[in-house]
């Protein structure tokens, strides 16, 4: 090409362009990725659905995913270093002190996570005044997986108003495509999705029904009041671990949608410190605390930062229940487990704040056990004899030592529990896997019917298989009493003939129960049966009544010793109940023991115990009855010896 005298003159600044032209190309791809990463996080943002809250202060969702820069070079904001809770490094960090890494340093916002009252959300609506609600969203790979590219959304709430309440809180949804570059996701649809909850996830797939879409592209994130857990639909999930969260999470309607502002961190770790220098902070957005009180890291201290394709894999939850939450009954059941739940979550807390109280309460109690272990004799037990009067703590010695005597008859009647606990579980398993309509890959409220069905049969079955071990137990005692010998198999068979009665006096009992445990208020009446009708079972044995008259019966004799009765068979439930899940747990601490082999432990210990509540309910059943016969005049006997009736076997007095 032919060069004229006019062009000569530009001949320098050519060479140095020619100079510059690899630099150029070089720097070309980064700006367009930065762009494509732009493009993407747009076109796929979400659609934040928060639960309404009609006041300040009141029920609803006081918190909105916030920017993060409302909270820093904020005055009342404190950052700590990581030797003791006066140690204050600064007034109003900023995101260039935050950028220095900070490894166990922490974030304190005004205020007690553990005592939170309302002083958090003022607080925060004061900090956020006049900002928008703003999500971060970041591109992420994973080295030698250049098929798949994540985009990941973080929120940032100011505060955790769950069961574990803690300063800062972040969470994170993530889409998941197959694609090696934003230029190339730009032009599909994702695979994957997975929405953060507690700990865990719920993966979905892109045309999952589940998976709300506004526009075809920007998915809906329903946002558990309290704890910001994200949810595919609007429903009351029960959680039963610590990926699930252990507690209720609420996505109830009425909600507001908000369309939050979308703030790209880049994808090359130089261009994210630069734009958001605070990314690379490792300390607690929080104030640090004991336990699960602390404030959480940021997300690039998650694994699914580094690592988003594995993360996914990993994940491998489907579905979470949601319990039912309507219906001609109303919600008083559910309320009242999520009310339990998070009462209880409360009490702990508040012992965190205050150990001292916690020790005084536990010094209380253990003060009062031993007033009631001395205050009971315990000697002599005296087994045999059954109709007699005894003591709390005799009744509980002569159970003992009966069992002791006799234990292969009473572990054999009690082990009845085993099959029908296999039976229940492999009944709820279809009630759950069944197809149809909250079937398999089913959440929401139709699993929920489903898993409230399976729990039902549950009930039942393990109820009934209770029944008839206790049963068969208090009959072996009285044949054993007129001094027979018992087989396993004579002690059930001896029972049959009550059987008819038993069952319908269980289920009138759970009906009442059941009815008045629908609304807290009616909780401490629910007490009054469970009381009440607690010797109903031996009645029905002894006495041959009905179901009716058995219950009947038993508030007879209740009447007149209902703290007694209440605390030995209060103290003997609980305690049998209790054995099976603390040796369990124990197992799993203590030992690399798997959950099934914990499971099996405490199956087998609830097996063994059974038989121990059917010899102390019946020999509590003895003491009110000839109790009662006694204050009719009906026997006499000195004070000083424990009064008795002629043995089972040679037909009492009625």
């Amino acid at each position: 090409m032919h060069i004229g005298s006019r062009h000569r003159r530009s001949w320098a600044a050519v060479v140095v362009a020619l100079a510059l032209v690899p630099g150029l190309v070089g720097a070309a791809p980064a700006a367009a990725d930065i762009s494509d990463e732009r493009a993407l996080a747009q076109r796929f943002a979400p659609v934040v659905a928060l639960v309404h809250q009609d006041g300040q202060c009141g029920p609803g969702e006081p918190y909105e995913p916030s920017g993060v820069d409302a909270f820093l070079g904020n005055d009342s904001v404190a950052l700590r270093g990581p030797w003791d809770r006066a140690d204050l490094v600064k007034i109003g960090p900023t995101a260039s002190d935050l950028g220095k890494g900070l490894d166990g340093y922490y974030l304190d916002f005004p205020g007690n996570p553990l005592r939170p009252g309302c002083g958090y959300e003022l607080w925060a609506r004061k900090a956020t005044a006049g900002t928008e609600p703003t999500i971060y969203a970041h591109v992420a790979t994973e080295a030698g997986r250049d098929d798949r590219l994540a985009l990941q959304y973080w929120f940032f709430y100011p505060f955790n108003d769950y069961n574990n309440k803690h300063e800062g809180d972040w969470e994170m949804i993530q889409l998941l495509f197959a694609a090696g570059d934003p230029a190339a996701a730009l032009d599909q649809k994702p695979i994957q999705v997975i929405y953060s909850q507690h700990t865990g996830a719920e993966v979905a797939r892109w045309d999952d029904p589940k998976l709300e879409l506004i526009d075809g592209t920007h998915p809906v994130v329903f946002v558990a009041s309290g704890s910001h857990a994200s949810y595919y639909d609007s429903a009351l999930f029960l959680g039963r671990s610590s990926t699930e969260g252990f507690g209720c999470d609420d996505t109830r309607a009425p909600t507001n949608q908000l369309r939050p502002v979308v703030d790209v961190i880049p994808n090359d770790p130089a261009a994210a410190r630069k734009a958001f220098p605070w990314i690379t902070y490792q300390g607690l957005w929080g104030e640090k605390q004991v336990a699960f009180y602390n404030g959480p890291t940021g997300p690039n201290t998650k694994a699914a930062w580094g690592a988003p394709i594995t993360f996914q894999q990993q994940q491998d939850r489907d579905r979470t229940y949601a319990v039912p939450a309507g219906g001609l009954l109303g919600t008083g059941a559910t309320d009242f487990f999520c009310s339990s739940v998070a009462a209880g979550s409360n009490v702990v807390r508040l012992m965190t704040n205050n150990p001292a109280l916690w020790l005084v309460i536990l010094a209380a109690l253990v003060l009062l056990t031993s007033y009631l272990i001395r205050k009971t004799r315990w000697q002599p037990s005296a087994p045999l004899r059954i109709a007699r009067r005894r003591s709390g703590g005799q009744i509980m010695a002569a159970a003992a030592r009966i069992y002791r005597s006799r234990w292969p008859t009473f572990i054999g009647i009690g082990l009845l529990t085993l099959p029908v606990s296999l039976l229940a579980a492999a009944v709820q398993g279809l009630i759950v896997l069944a197809p149809g309509p909250g079937g398999p890959g089913s959440g929401g409220e139709a699993g929920g019917y489903r898993i409230a069905a399976a729990a039902g049969v549950g009930y039942l079955l393990l109820g009934f298989a209770v029944v008839a071990v206790l049963a068969a137990t208090t009959r072996a005692l009285a044949e054993i009493d007129g001094g027979h010998n018992v087989t396993i198999r004579q002690a059930y068979r001896l029972t049959r003939s009550r059987w008819r009665a038993l069952v319908a006096a269980f289920l009138i009992l759970s009906a009442l129960v059941g009815s008045a445990g629908l609304t807290i208020l009616l909780i401490p009446v629910a007490l009054v049966p469970i009381v009440a009708f607690s010797l109903h079972l031996p009645a029905a044995v002894f006495e041959e009544t009905s179901a009716m008259a058995s219950l009947r019966r038993s508030s007879q004799l209740v009447r007149h010793e209902v703290t007694k009765v209440a605390v030995v068979l209060g103290v003997c439930v609980l305690v049998a109940s209790a054995v099976g899940p603390v040796l369990g747990t124990v197992l799993i601490l203590a030992t690399d023991a798997p959950f099934l082999l914990a499971n099996v432990v405490a199956g087998l210990a609830f097996a063994f115990l059974m038989p121990f509540v059917g010899l102390v309910m019946a020999y509590t059943y003895w003491d009110a009855r000839v109790r009662v016969l006694r204050a009719g005049g009906r026997i006499r006997a000195p004070q000083t010896l424990p009064a008795e009736l002629p043995a089972p076997g040679a037909s009492p007095p009625t």
